[in-house]
């Protein structure tokens, strides 16, 4: 994968080795890990083996999950991106799971909404996706702001790996 997407204060690119220091800032964080459906990292040994996996995903479904770097400072401030789901989730397969981090200090600056309608133009008009899936955690707040001023429908409330979540779905078709 080499595609590269552009917004008015964006770059979404590949995550390269080179992000390791900037993810390890993200992910050890608690904060960033509150509504998340894993705990933070320990290592800069989970950060690599994240970044091989990542990198397999471009190889083995042409999609992933990409670094979103500010175009002032050059500095990746987080990832999202695309994920082909194909281990069960609330009783689905094989969907397109729409997903971003960021790092604390960058909250509310309106990045994930640019980032995810720059992924969302992406399915739609590159991939030709019919439609894409989120989950949030219900006391997401943040979250559940972006995913709604974004177009996403929520839908029920499940258990996500002992944790509760709900299921979001955005049509392309109607996008």
């Amino acid at each position: 994968m080499t595609t590269k997407l552009n917004t008015a204060r964006l770059i979404l690119r590949e995550i390269l080795a080179t992000d390791r220091d900037d993810l390890y800032e993200m992910d050890s964080d608690h904060q960033v890990h509150k509504f998340i459906f894993n705990q933070p990292v320990q290592s800069m040994e989970e950060i690599d083996n994240a970044i091989k996996y990542i990198q397999n995903q471009y190889i083995e479904n042409g999609i992933g999950r990409w670094a979103v770097v500010s175009l002032d400072t050059n500095e990746m401030i987080g990832w999202c991106g695309l994920k082909l789901l194909t281990e069960p989730v609330n009783g689905r397969v094989n969907v397109y799971d729409l997903g971003y981090r960021f790092k604390q200090r960058h909250w509310g600056k309106g990045y994930a909404s640019e980032a995810c309608n720059a992924i969302i133009d992406y399915a739609k008009n590159k991939l030709k996706l019919n439609s894409l899936i989120a989950t949030v955690h219900p006391e997401n707040t943040g979250s559940k702001n972006v995913l709604k001023k974004i177009g996403f429908n929520f839908g029920e409330q499940f258990d996500y790996d002992g944790s509760p979540a709900i299921w979001c779905e955005l049509n392309l078709e109607s996008k």
